[in-house]
């Protein structure tokens, strides 16, 4: 099993590789003026490099005086890596070219049924499938990244113990090594927020992507991650679900889990935050379209949610915007500490109405330091819900240049 981080085996390839990748399309020229590499050894380079098929002539560049610049890219078709999503209500799987272009994907939904067991057999049985499907030699598999619920273990590709999975037997499941048995090739684990993360960076265009980015999810918890400089902000221990528990309101709202805190954000604002406000709301008998859509209260989930506000119910409306008020207010907290260049806000509290990113946007600004001087950009990124698996796509194959 051949390691990715040893595909490109020369550290000044590997320098050159990360170049092209971070520009899409890169003249010799400024591939020498970033790499400070004598010409004769980026010539070299170029020229090896090429004929192993990782980068590719695509045309000349505009003249300065001289002679046109021939121009590089990445060859997509060089390499393939799948990424892998395993979350609480849906996992999913994706097959990305080294462009991270998606080729193909499959969705799962998550159900009592869904053991470790079985839902990685469904996904390896599918990657076969993929494979055979878009006739892809399985050497040019490079390996499988894997975006899952923290906390998890990253060095031993563990997922240790996350919560609110539907199925049993998630505690302390080598996916990695599970993975890698059945197709032969390395696995590499991280949490979700990050992955989701890498793979709104790296799909952006280049000229937009900010190199302080922040990024989190919201569903049924919440989950976060940060880019400094264009790379992964790792604390000592995995600190994905940390942001759900800061403290808003020191003697508010217990949190679900006995070790939670009193009055933290997760609690105001999340999913299940959302479902017992509506439950609420219902049994104190406000008027509401949800009583055309569930019988009792008690059955309201966040679907039902999503057709009401879609429908236009005042009330639905008003449950959405006091809890993105909340998530607004932990928003700016963050942005006075973090000062992030661009936020991204993904997942279903996001991505299936308008009224909860609308929101939460403009409240983070108005409790935000230093704003206007201080700017931020907001986006609900490009990649939707396939965040997660194309980011544990692109999470493989940046081992190229370790």
């Amino acid at each position: 099993m051949i390691a990715i981080k040893d595909r490109i085996g020369n550290a000044k390839a590997k320098t050159i590789y990360a170049l092209v990748r971070k520009h899409g399309t890169v003249s010799k020229q400024l591939l020498q003026e970033q790499s400070e590499m004598k010409g004769s050894t980026l010539t070299r380079l170029l020229e090896d490099m090429t004929a192993e098929g990782w980068i590719e002539e695509v045309g000349f560049g505009e003249s300065t005086g001289g002679r046109r610049p021939i121009l590089y890219r990445l060859r997509a078709s060089r390499g393939y890596v799948f990424g892998l999503d395993i979350s609480r209500i849906h996992s999913r799987l994706a097959l990305c070219d080294l462009s991270f272009r998606k080729i193909d994907s499959r969705v799962w939904k998550m159900t009592p049924g869904s053991t470790p067991e079985v839902l990685i057999q469904h996904m390896t049985d599918a990657m076969e499938t993929m494979l055979d499907i878009h006739r892809i030699p399985r050497d040019a598999l490079l390996g499988v990244g894997v975006g899952g619920v923290g906390p998890l273990d990253r060095q031993k590709g563990m997922i240790t113990n996350p919560l609110y999975f539907p199925s049993p037997g998630w505690t302390d499941v080598p996916v990695c090594r599970m993975i890698s048995e059945r197709m032969g090739v390395p696995c590499s684990l991280d949490n979700g927020a990050n992955a989701a993360l890498l793979g709104e960076y790296w799909t952006d265009d280049p000229e937009e992507r900010g190199e302080h980015v922040l990024y989190i999810h919201g569903g049924i918890g919440l989950r976060s991650a940060m880019l400094s400089n264009g790379k992964l902000v790792y604390g000592a221990v995995d600190m994905e679900g940390a942001v759900g528990q800061m403290i808003i309101q020191s003697d508010g709202i217990p949190h679900r889990e006995p070790d939670g805190n009193y009055g933290c954000l997760e609690s105001y604002a999340s999913i299940y935050a959302l479902e017992q406000v509506a439950a609420s709301r219902l049994k104190q008998g406000r008027d509401s379209g949800l009583r055309a859509i569930v019988e009792r209260p008690e059955q309201v989930k966040f679907e039902h949610l999503v057709e009401a506000i879609h429908g236009g119910d005042p009330l639905t409306v008003d449950i959405f915007q006091q809890s993105a008020t909340y998530f607004g207010i932990g928003l700016a907290n963050m942005l006075n500490l973090l000062h992030p260049e661009k936020v991204i806000l993904g997942g279903p509290m996001f991505n299936t109405q308008d009224v909860y990113f609308e929101t939460a946007t403009k409240v983070a600004i108005r409790n935000t330091y230093y704003y206007p001087a201080y700017q931020v950009t907001f986006s609900r990124g490009k990649l939707g819900e396939e965040a997660l698996a194309i980011g544990a796509a692109v999470m493989a194959a940046e081992q190229l240049t370790d």
